[in-house]
């Protein structure tokens, strides 16, 4: 649940804005608020059946949006590229201190 719970996150850090506000809505306070179904549906004045299908099409458009563009698995690979980096740097000390900041740069693109 805690892995799902993260890559729903991570989609929608990057495609959130692609999102209805209401989608956006519904997302943060069920994942990032950590409210209910009840409590969500209480607070928008809808059903909880009404709350879990709106979270479930906005999770399948964030997946959906994932499967295009790929956005969150060339993060995950940038990432993967700079730990490699930065743990054969390990071996030449001298070049860490002027690399180390560009691939502080590079991640921070995201």
């Amino acid at each position: 649940m805690l892995e799902k719970t993260n890559r729903i996150n991570w989609l929608y850090d990057f495609y959130g804005p692609l999102l209805t506000e209401k989608q956006r809505a519904m997302l943060e306070l069920y994942y990032h608020e950590d409210w209910s179904l009840g409590e969500i549906a209480e607070h928008h004045g809808i059903s909880r059946q009404a709350v879990f299908e709106a979270i479930k099409r906005a999770q399948t458009a964030l997946e959906d949006l994932e499967q295009r563009l790929h956005l969150l698995e060339k993060h995950n690979r940038r990432i993967a590229i700079a730990d490699e980096i930065r743990k054969r740097l390990e071996v030449h000390p001298e070049e860490k201190a002027q690399i180390e900041p560009l691939l502080d740069a590079l991640l921070d693109l995201d």
